[in-house]
């Protein structure tokens, strides 16, 4: 994987030029050697540092989903409520690396019908609870094991391998999330906190972004122009639903606003997916 363009090329033709191609083929290879090398670093560093903010996420879940499940077994219902959306979103933005234990993805972020009733868990099921059934009641064992498994989670995020690959997939598939389901209702369909989501898996897109823009503006400027404006339409249209601290119930949005929110993910999309130019040769 390169980055950079391969010095070794120039060399080459500096050679033809003064007519001795062939005297120094061992010092080419060397310097793309080196040239890879180079450009290897440089993607290591991108992928240490979402490796820490992956991690800085997962381990503010933690703290959120604490206290969320701690008001659902005490009982305070309110509490529950304003907890649940915002301590979601850190598992959203996060997403790339939190669904790479496919045991624990669904024991903490299912929902309903995508698993078995007598397995179905964790935060969409209390969900069900607070807003369709509007009780604790009976729920207090669902955040217990919720709990557990978020914890479990942190615990084993520090064993996966982030590879550039898995930022460049991660980043489209987090704005396809949006467009081919959340956009639905279907992911919050009773809390109605759908906003939240596509905020969070936004901003999780957008940070892949930023790590790899400086890669990316080396490979194509213009590219990288176009998704920066991109985000930038994206966010102007979620900022219109803001309230307050947080964000309208997603059943407030018209159909022409779910509409145009949805067009302008997928116009986001479609650039974004274009980024793992930044891993090939030039």
């Amino acid at each position: 994987m390169k980055l950079i363009k391969l010095s070794g090329i120039l060399l080459l033709s500096s050679s033809l030029l003064f007519g001795c191609a062939n005297t120094d083929t061992t010092s080419t290879t060397e310097k793309e050697k080196a040239t890879k090398n180079v450009a290897a670093d440089a993607l290591k560093g991108v992928t240490d540092e979402y490796r820490k903010y992956a991690i800085g996420e997962i381990e503010e879940f933690v703290k959120a989903t604490e206290v969320f499940t701690t008001a659902v077994k005490n009982g305070d219902i309110d509490k529950a409520k304003a907890l649940y959306a915002p301590a979601r979103m850190h598992y959203e933005r996060a997403e790339p690396i939190a669904e790479v234990f496919g045991d624990l993805d669904p024991k903490i972020d299912a929902r309903e019908g995508d698993v078995p009733e007598v397995e179905w868990g964790g935060y969409h099921r209390i969900e069900k609870g607070l807003w369709d059934e509007t009780t604790t009641k009976g729920y207090e064992q669902y955040a217990e094991q919720l709990m557990k498994d978020v914890n479990l989670l942190r615990a084993k995020v520090d064993t996966v391998e982030v590879t550039p690959d898995m930022l460049i997939t991660g980043a489209v598939d987090l704005l396809n999330e949006v467009s081919t389901s959340k956009v639905t209702g279907e992911e919050d369909r009773y809390s109605h906190t759908d906003l939240y989501d596509f905020v969070a898996n936004v901003q999780g897109a957008e940070k892949i972004y930023q790590l790899l823009n400086p890669a990316l503006k080396e490979k194509d400027a213009e590219l990288s122009k176009e998704i920066g404006a991109r985000f930038d339409e994206v966010y102007s249209l979620l900022n219109k639903h803001k309230k307050e601290d947080g964000y309208k119930s997603y059943t407030d949005l018209s159909k022409e606003e779910v509409k145009e929110l949805s067009q302008a993910i997928d116009a986001l999309a479609e650039p974004l997916s274009q980024i793992g130019i930044v891993t090939e040769a030039s």
